[in-house]
């Protein structure tokens, strides 16, 4: 069973959502075969809540072992990735949301994308309700998916309300929560050897650099990376000045100055692992950046 709703517009790829957002209600039966996902991150923000089913998620050195009804809040900046164990039922809700969406419904007062962020403030992405706040949770999903099934009048209006109704509740959900977090697996080193790459995308972040700097050897250093990320660590550096790369040509930097700015040391080299991610060049990205703009207008 899946039900899906998309904005009007189209949707260019899985990575950037030229869209306000889109909504998944996916339920796969236990011999069902799952997709298996690469380590990625979106140009968007992303609510995952967790049904049912044996899944760990994997976002930027910590391992989620989630239970029906957990929340994750993603942000654009966070490499993450899912795995999911075979035999139960997987069902899932997921909201991909375009910042603009939230940022433009944000007051001075309410801004409604400091849930997605709130890794940078809490250092964790997780949320999971008590029974009295899960009620309410599925109350307001519940209240946007009846919207899927008619159209009537103002419908596109209460489909706005009810995302913006799910925001206001998850950022206050995340600043009361006083929970403990548990079920979150996580190893000290790996995540030092990740601020600093993260910290330092420009530099040199060989593997024998950061081994040294860490003390330790570069063996161990792979197997706990790998561990506790899901992906090599050459892969995780070159996935974070991606981002890093996307950010900037939204911004308007030249493509030439982006492959400098990121780390890349060979210009043919970026566009390729640039277009081995999103699917398109550089410059392609940047015009359809450009023309899909005005959508949030």
């Amino acid at each position: 069973m899946i039900k899906t709703t998309v904005s009007p517009q189209n949707l260019t790829d899985d990575f950037y959502l030229p869209v306000e957002y889109r909504f998944f209600h996916t339920k796969d039966e236990p011999d069902c075969p799952h997709i298996k996902f690469k380590y990625h991150n979106h140009d968007f923000y992303e609510f995952y809540c967790l049904v049912s089913g044996n899944v760990q998620f994997l976002i930027e050195g910590k391992i989620y072992k989630l239970r029906p009804w957990d929340i994750l809040l993603i942000n654009r900046r966070e490499i993450h990735n899912t795995v999911i164990q075979p035999g139960e039922v997987y069902e899932r809700i997921v909201f991909w949301i375009n910042p603009d969406f939230a940022i433009k419904n944000s007051t001075p007062q309410s801004d409604l994308t400091w849930c997605f962020n709130a890794s940078i403030h809490q250092n964790y992405s997780f949320l999971r309700p008590d029974s009295e706040v899960c009620v309410i949770l599925q109350k307001i999903i519940n209240r946007f998916e009846r919207t899927l099934d008619y159209s009537e009048f103002g419908n596109e209006i209460l489909k706005n309300l009810y995302l913006i109704e799910l925001l206001v509740f998850l950022n206050k959900a995340m600043r009361e929560s006083t929970q403990k977090i548990m079920d979150i697996e996580y190893n000290d080193k790996v995540n030092d050897v990740i601020s600093y790459i993260n910290a330092n995308l420009t530099e040199d972040l060989s593997l024998d650099s950061l081994a040294d700097r860490f003390f330790m050897s570069k063996y161990n250093l792979l197997r706990k990376f790998q561990k506790y990320t899901g992906c090599s660590v050459y892969k995780y550096i070159r996935q974070k000045r991606l981002v890093m790369a996307k950010t900037l040509l939204r911004e308007g930097e030249p493509v030439l100055q982006v492959c400098k700015i990121c780390g890349f040391g060979d210009y043919s080299h970026f566009i390729r692992y640039f277009k081995e991610e999103t699917g398109v060049s550089p410059k392609q990205y940047v015009k359809i950046i450009q023309s899909e703009a005005h959508f949030v207008e």
